[in-house]
Formats: C-alpha cells, structure tokens, sequence
C-alpha cells in the first residue's frame, strides 16, 4: 500500500496492526498521516506556508556519533550535517510553520516552530470574515506595535478569564464557521462587525504533548541551533537565534486519558492547526478546548478506511495522496 506523491509511503499490514485499540502508532503511520494532511486535508494556500519534518528527522538530529569526526565542528554543526539533505528541496525560512513529529521513550509529542523567518514579532491587520481569506493565503505582516491598548483590552467582548488567546481563537473560528455556514448566531453578529483587530505573527517554538511531561527544554535548545546553522548555510549571513528573538512556549492542549494514544493526540493536533489555524501568537496558547476527546476515539479507524481506500484506487491504477 503506498500513500504516492513524489515518493510514496508505503503501509504494510503490519502497521496497520499498530491502528488496534491499545496499540502505539509507529513511525509509519504517523508519516503518512502527516503526509495525507498536509497535501490532501489543507488548504493550498497554508499547505504552501508549511513543512511537516519526517518522524526521522529528531531523531536523526540528535543521534549521538559512534566515531569521532575527521573535523573539529561544534557540537550544533555535526548535529546538522546528520540532517543537511533534509532541506535540500525547501528554504524553511519561507515557511510560516514547520512541524517536527518526536517519539521520546515511546512517547509521541509534537513541536512546532512557527514564523522561523521573522527576526521580531509583527502585527498582521485582521478584519474578521473578510480577512478569512486572507489570513489563508501568503502572509502580510506588519512591525509590531509598541503603543496603544490590545484589542482585548479596549473591548470587553473579547476578554475571557480563561485568557484573551483563547477567546479571541473561539471567536475567529465563530466567524469562519458563520462565514461558510451563513448562520446568524449572536456571537457572530456581535463580534464579526468588530473592527481593528490584528493577529499576532511571532517566531516561536510551540510543544504539543498529552502528557504533562517536563523534560522539553532541552529540545528548544537543539531546534534553536539547528535553526542557527540553517540559516548560516542556507543564507550565508549569522543569525542568532536565542530565548528572546525564538520563544518557546509549552502549549495547554487536550490530553490523553489512557497511555497508548499519544500518537493520535499528535495527528489531530496537526489535524486542526491545519483545519483551524491559530491566529494571534500570544503566549502561551491555551488550546484546551481545541477538539472534543471523541474526535480522537475515532481517529484509528478512520485511518485504517483511509489507508484501505487509498490502496483500492492505487490498486485499480487511481493515484492517492497526490
């Protein structure tokens, strides 16, 4: 069974094994997953801003050498010529969000490096349905603001005790799903008139995990100089990037509620980052809210139909995943 595009994904039965209850989801299904969202579920204009990392590439880059180098390199430059080719085809600097699949001691988390471009964090003018479109298509970010109230501040109906990210995100998605439906609810009509409002673009390094686990901040520091030897060969120039120009934030998210589903937490984070994407980068995010837990009860079986399906129309000489 192959997921083709320019090189296919091929899912034999024994991963389909790993899509049983209790089961943790291998490598294989995590990559074609990602793979099936990013060119079949996403938007064109936002699949074109983003780069999904294969489940390899982590753990590529952090592989410790079994021979010394012939060379003396920093520790960072070795780490990035394990993963050099993996960019050959794509400047991830005009990506507006990479997204990095790690398994940890079998745990399945998801990183996400968003705006890695931006040197400082730039106000981009929202002005809610009629910006749908274009918030969906090539990014058109301004310097940020120093001075005047946030929006939230300056308007109550977007203030929430939960805080002001998550409401101003439930709202947006109110005004895209009103939008598309042609529905009239009252928080549409209330806060879709409301001008002014602008998203925030800010470089950033989000985790999503579905556990509460503590052990991330080594990662930050490896995908920042990763980042930093990017850029070098990528661009030629130095660019530091560092705790203040790359935040890093630990994302609240919806959590597992057994030990086994870690990976599927991981596929519908992307799932609805590419679905619904975030919109104003205050840190941190809370996301809690993000999908109900039944969505991902059923994410197995709907991934074994897709799989089936996709290998019936590539049996029958259809191609898939392209």
């Amino acid at each position: 069974m192959e997921c083709c595009e320019e090189r296919g994904i091929t899912v034999t039965t024994e991963d389909l094994d790993c899509l049983d209850s209790g089961q943790f989801l291998n490598d294989v299904i995590i990559d074609f997953y990602l793979k099936y969202l990013l060119l079949e579920r996403a938007p064109g204009p936002l699949a074109e801003r983003c780069h999904v990392f294969s489940s390899f590439f982590y753990k590529q880059l952090t592989r410790r050498d079994t021979v010394s180098p012939l060379q003396p390199l920093r520790a960072r430059d070795r780490r990035h010529q394990r993963v050099r080719t993996w960019t050959r085809h794509v400047d991830i600097f005009n990506k507006d969000y990479l997204f990095v699949p790690v398994n940890h001691k079998a745990h399945w988390y998801l990183v996400v490096i968003c705006f890695p471009g931006l040197e400082q964090a730039q106000h981009e003018e929202w002005s809610g349905p009629a910006g749908v479109e274009a918030n969906g298509g090539k990014r058109k970010c301004q310097p940020q603001a120093s001075t005047g109230p946030s929006p939230e501040a300056s308007n109550p109906k977007l203030q929430n005790g939960a805080g002001a990210f998550g409401q101003r995100r439930c709202i947006v998605s109110e005004c895209i799903n009103c939008e598309l439906t042609g529905c009239t609810s009252s928080i549409y009509n209330s806060v879709c008139n409301v001008t002014g409002l602008s998203s925030l673009c800010r470089p950033c390094i989000l985790i999503m995990d579905s556990l509460k686990i503590s052990y991330h901040e080594s990662i930050y520091k490896l995908l920042r100089d990763y980042l930093h030897v990017e850029w070098e060969v990528r661009r030629g120039t130095r660019r530091d990037f560092t705790v203040d120009s790359m935040k890093a934030s630990h994302c609240t998210v919806p959590l597992q509620d057994n030990s086994s589903d870690c990976g599927l937490y991981l596929l519908q984070y992307v799932e609805s980052f590419l679905q619904n994407p975030v919109v104003h980068f205050d840190l941190p995010l809370r996301l809690e809210r993000w999908f109900p837990r039944q969505q991902v009860w059923r994410k197995r079986e709907e991934i074994r139909s897709l799989v089936m399906e996709l290998h019936g129309h590539h049996g029958n000489g259809g191609s898939s995943c392209r």
